[in-house]
């Protein structure tokens, strides 16, 4: 088999900068996995505090969804190995032309959908032109933005033809928004019974309640290690861990610290795993008020970063500014204002020339543990500037519909991270990104650097280019970063082979096996 360290210079561009921070060995993921050696059966209880709001993992965006369940159910041509590198997935290996704008991919063969049907070229053709449509509405249509055609030669090949070479390309392929799925499913086929290449396939569901997954065992790697995967919703996490005490839930991701520390000293192992992801308040530059560059400067130079960390965490974690990719990552000081100053604040809305400033803010209850603490503390601290956040606690579903379509001037936020930055934001804050009504906020001179910055494979240059963006995003206060934070996987004596990620990803339930 080649690896595309070897058959991709654009991958190995991407993938290099990933390296320079997490000092990155040789890869191989085109190997079967541990799970193919490991003895099959048990079942496994994940205990999340949402319910699963999409199967259909083009559209899905909430984390319970994109980062826990999905991951089991369905294959990608490319996937992220357990320190963030780019390795082969559904596609064993890739070709990219000397002039970077053909890459041909060569699949893998015997792999079939859980509903038995095979797995073909035809199906990553389908896939990929349906992303690509506008009409789809899928998140990760951004990913694929310099692929001018998708062709098959033949059952086992697929070649994209590129606008521009993209160093992101193979990033962006990774991500369970560019799932491959059959040629013969449709939206309404995925509502009702996922059909995917992952590890797991559908069983059962009870909305509110629960999700069901049983071993795929024509699985591509092997069988896995599990027979049964069950996704059970409990909203508070100290329920969780109490239900792991009592042996009803083997596995959990936990993102409160206070949590996180009952459940080690209430005999339970827990993992801690620095996140790519960052809590943030978005603030919709097209709305009201915040259409003022000056308005939105007084809110970022009114909170104080660090008394959000320690009010909503623990200060458990790090501050943040825009980029966490590690290779790219952004330094916080690098703003207008590195740290909280109330007298800049009031100049700032001073200049403005408005005295009664109120930003209605959207913030979601339930879908991860620090949101509505994180609220007030802005709150607070945004009064003593003179603004008023006008806060809107939703249940998730309705936060999630709300922030798609956009309708918020601001919301309190946790987004994912990626190792690739143009795959982190380029849909956000390109004037034709797919989630750009979301952000709220494109220049004619960031749609120029995201396009610098796909094309360019020199890690330097690109480090500089996207330095470039967080400044732009952070001069012209596009939202106010935060901070990162850790997530800590509880797990009972029982489970084994399990290894957390820094995307906060549980594809590597694929590996986990339970002792009877």
């Amino acid at each position: 088999m080649r690896s595309p360290r070897h058959t991709s210079r654009w991958a190995v561009a991407s993938g290099a900068a990933v390296a320079l921070a997490l000092v990155i060995a040789g890869c191989s993921a085109g190997s079967p996995s541990t799970s193919s050696t490991a003895k099959s059966g048990g079942s496994l209880v994940v205990g999340i505090t949402t319910d699963v709001l999409s199967l259909d993992p083009w559209k899905a965006t909430q984390f319970q969804d994109v980062y826990d369940v999905l991951p089991s159910i369905y294959g990608t041509l490319t996937e992220f190995d357990k320190k963030l590198a780019v390795v082969p997935g559904l596609a064993k290996s890739w070709d990219t032309s000397s002039d970077g704008l053909t890459v041909t991919f060569h699949l893998r063969t015997g792999v079939k959908f859980h509903s038995g049907a095979d797995f073909s070229s035809a199906d990553v053709v389908s896939s990929l032109q349906k992303i690509k449509d506008p009409t789809t509405a899928a998140v990760g249509a951004a990913s694929l933005a310099n692929v001018a055609s998708v062709a098959a030669p033949d059952a086992n090949t697929v070649v994209l033809t590129l606008s521009s070479p993209d160093a992101s390309l193979f990033a962006g392929l990774a991500n369970i928004n560019t799932s491959i799925l059959s040629k013969a499913d449709s939206e309404a086929s995925i509502a009702a019974k996922p059909d995917g290449t992952g590890p797991y396939g559908f069983a059962a569901r009870t909305p509110g309640q629960s999700l069901t997954l049983e071993a795929n065992k024509s699985y591509w790697r092997g069988t896995p290690g599990l027979g049964s995967l069950e996704f059970r919703v409990i909203p508070e996490q100290q329920s969780i861990v109490s239900a792991m005490q009592a042996g009803n839930i083997q596995l959990a991701p936990i993102d409160d610290p206070v949590v996180a520390k009952t459940a080690q000293g209430g005999g339970l192992n827990v993992a801690k795993t620095a996140q790519l992801s960052y809590h943030v308040l978005q603030l919709n530059a097209r709305h009201g008020d915040l259409t003022d560059l000056n308005v939105r400067l007084a809110i970022q130079c009114a909170v104080d970063r660090k008394e959000v960390l320690d009010t909503a965490a623990l200060g458990a974690g790090s501050i943040t500014g825009p980029i966490t990719s590690p290779a790219y990552l952004s330094d916080p000081k690098d703003q207008p204002c590195p740290t909280a100053d109330l007298a800049k604040a009031k100049k700032y809305l001073a200049a403005s020339g408005k005295t009664d400033v109120t930003i209605d803010t959207i913030v979601s209850q339930g879908e991860y543990s620090t949101s509505v603490n994180e609220a007030q503390n802005l709150k607070s601290q945004l009064a003593k500037a003179g603004i008023t956040l006008s806060l809107e606690i939703l249940d998730n579903n309705t936060y999630v519909a709300r922030w798609i379509a956009g309708t918020f001037d601001a919301a309190v936020a946790l987004n994912g991270g990626n190792p690739d930055p143009n795959t982190m934001y380029g849909r956000y804050f390109t004037s034709t990104g797919n989630l750009n009504k979301v952000a709220g906020y494109a220049t004619p001179e960031l749609d120029k650097l995201f396009a610098e910055g796909r094309t360019t494979t020199d890690v330097a240059k690109r480090k500089d280019i996207y330095a470039q963006v967080s400044k732009d995003l952070t001069d012209n206060a596009a939202w106010v970063w935060l901070f990162t934070g850790y997530n800590y996987t509880a797990t009972t004596k029982t489970v084994a082979g399990f290894t957390p990620m820094a995307n906060g990803s549980l594809q590597f339930l694929r590996d986990t096996t339970v002792t009877k």
